[in-house]
């Protein structure tokens, strides 16, 4: 009889790795998607040339304005308002070499609560 306990190598379920193949090419590929309508709302906005710092930082930001073009909700928030008010102004004021990299990243840096 062999003890169990020894035995090195655990036993592989196969069907849990046929299920995960699926899964993650899935995953990439919603990926690949999401950073394709990304890029183009970058570059429709004329932002296509900013950094990925900058990039990242309204990211989600970008992301929701275009949710909300696309009629998926609507904000009349003042504060989300504000928000888009003020990447505009750093994101035009790094462009036009007013300020510069650190600073918009830093004034858009969203703070933790």
């Amino acid at each position: 009889m062999m003890n169990q306990a020894l035995s090195i190598t655990p036993k592989q379920n196969k069907n849990s790795a046929l299920f995960a193949v699926p899964v993650l090419k899935r995953i990439q590929q919603e990926s690949i998607e999401e950073y394709n309508e990304m890029q183009q709302a970058f570059n429709l906005m004329g932002w296509g040339d900013l950094p990925d710092t900058l990039k990242i930082e309204i990211h989600e930001d970008i992301k929701f304005m275009v949710e909300e073009l696309k009629g998926r909700f609507s904000s009349c928030d003042p504060f989300v308002k504000r928000r888009r008010e003020s990447i505009h102004y750093w994101v035009s004021n790094f462009q036009e070499g007013i300020c510069s990299l650190d600073t918009a990243i830093n004034a858009l840096k969203v703070k933790a609560l």
